[in-house]
């Protein structure tokens, strides 16, 4: 995959962690779910943490491609990429815990971290998706 595409990717699985830990919250858990319980929180926090890893490197390659290549875009970039590294250590902070219940993941999605990232990520997608669409 090139790191161009694998933007989308990181985008798509950050959205789908994201969702995920929206509705684990809602579910009142104190300990995890096991056996055939549905989908692991720690499986979609592992990709997460993935995603975020992988995010610099997949937006500036996307940046390439665009025709939004300058400096305010390269700003944004590195907005981008230190919400990333802030969020990655708050869900890398939860993975490192021995049981992520309910409560703590919702306190991780009220985390300034986790919605900074969130925002950051979205303005630059759409910046670039307009950018596409009128070049």
């Amino acid at each position: 995959m090139s790191e161009a595409s694998q933007f989308g990717s990181c985008v798509e699985t950050i959205e789908k962690a994201y969702e995920f830990m929206l509705a684990y919250a809602a579910q009142g858990r104190d300990k995890e779910g096991v056996g055939g319980d549905g989908p692991s929180i720690r499986g979609f926090l592992t990709d997460l943490s993935g995603a975020l890893a992988d995010l610099d490197a997949a937006v500036r390659a996307e940046i390439k491609q665009s025709s939004s290549e300058g400096a305010p875009v390269a700003a944004y970039a590195d907005v981008l990429k230190q919400d990333a590294a802030r969020a990655k250590a708050a869900v890398d902070l939860v993975l490192a815990t021995p049981v992520v219940t309910s409560l703590l993941i919702d306190n991780l999605n009220a985390t300034i971290h986790i919605r900074a990232l969130l925002t950051s990520l979205f303005v630059i997608d759409e910046a670039l998706q307009i950018s596409r669409r009128e070049s």
